[in-house]
């Protein structure tokens, strides 16, 4: 028992022991991010009119939706669920808001209630994993269809486009003397939230803990039910509000709004670090690697390549990223097995 306990420990201080500019650099959200200006740099260079201010304005619009939701997202994924209804519900909340003030319910009223409605989306999930204990793919799944299928009932094929110019012209306005979108100031304050949330509380170390052994968890005194059910409300209030945004940014309520979102948003996830097994992700290797996507097909489009062709390349850079972590945890375990196997051996 001693010597298990020793050699544990062992572990832990070497691993900590690295010098911090390796501990930095050397992880997977570093190599993000690096990427990241690689490839804002060399489309800078190379694609016309990429580096135009313009251009990140638009940029920054198209991504902002997927950007909220991958805050949520992160946590769903690092306690090892998966959460892929929220393209439907934030099409959901955009009929629903359309809906309602078509119906002649102020707009600001007629958020709010999109908003309790993805409050309860997300409850709805929550209940059916953490209750129920049916796996989250299946439900997500089928909730991706009924929230979907509700939303197409509500509106069938028309569109709602009377919204106030003032809430429409605010999702595309700018900050003044710059071409930043306004809504870079919500996405930031609710980024602040998030990390703090996950990285700096007992809640954010529980879904760590959560997403590395559920039963290690239980047993450490974390309520595992209760962290799950919030992380889905959680992201379905978040793809809520990014619903709406979705709904004022384009003028329109249709019940197709953000249809295929949930998977722009897991890929960005997973290939921002964020383990498909989960117990491991930070939220600014997965704002990187949003970004990274956005830079990515916005310099293809501007050179004229094809949406099947971006697809292509998003889908072969997240097949990559997916190997390569799967790669590096293997042999990152293959070296702790040698040094366990080394501190364990009798001395001379």
């Amino acid at each position: 028992m001693t010597t298990a306990t020793t050699t544990t420990t062992s572990v832990v201080q070497f691993d900590y022991e690295r010098p911090l500019w390796r501990r930095v650099l050397m992880t997977r959200e570093f190599g993000i991010i690096a990427l990241l200006f690689i490839v804002i740099i060399v489309a800078s260079v190379s694609v016309k009119g990429f580096a135009q201010p313009l251009t990140y304005n638009y940029l920054l619009l198209d991504v902002a939706p997927i950007l909220f939701i991958a805050l949520p997202m992160t946590l769903v994924m690092t306690t090892g669920e998966i959460d892929l209804s929220v393209g439907s519900m934030a099409g959901l909340a955009s009929v629903t808001t359309g809906a309602l003030v078509q119906g002649g319910l102020p707009f600001e009223a007629a958020a709010v209630i999109a908003l309790v409605v993805g409050v309860i989306g997300g409850a709805f999930n929550g209940f059916l994993v953490t209750t129920v204990g049916l796996p989250s793919l299946a439900v997500t799944i089928g909730t991706l269809a009924l929230f979907r299928g509700i939303a197409v009932g509500m509106l069938g094929t028309t569109a709602v486009t009377d919204f106030p110019v003032f809430w429409k012209d605010l999702a595309k306005a700018r900050l003044s003397g710059t071409q930043i979108p306004w809504v870079v100031i919500p996405f930031l304050v609710l980024l602040v939230i998030f990390v703090v949330l996950f990285h700096f509380t007992p809640f954010g170390r529980g879904i760590f803990a959560v997403g590395q052994s559920k039963e290690a968890a239980h047993f450490s005194g974390v309520n595992v039910n209760r962290t799950k059910f919030t992380v889905f409300v959680l992201a379905g209030a978040v793809a809520a509000l990014a619903g709406i945004f979705y709904t004022l940014r384009y003028g329109s309520a249709r019940g197709d709004n953000a249809t295929g979102l949930e998977l722009q948003v897991i890929a960005a996830v997973v290939l921002g670090g964020v383990s498909v097994f989960g117990g491991r992700g930070k939220l600014h290797g997965v704002i990187a690697a949003v970004l990274l996507i956005g830079v990515l097909s916005s310099a293809l489009r501007l050179s004229g390549v094809t949406s099947d062709i971006i697809n292509i390349i998003t889908g072969g850079l997240l097949i990559i990223s997916v190997v390569g972590a799967s790669a590096f945890a293997w042999m990152k375990s293959k070296r702790t097995a040698g040094t366990l196997r080394l501190l364990a051996s009798p001395a001379p």
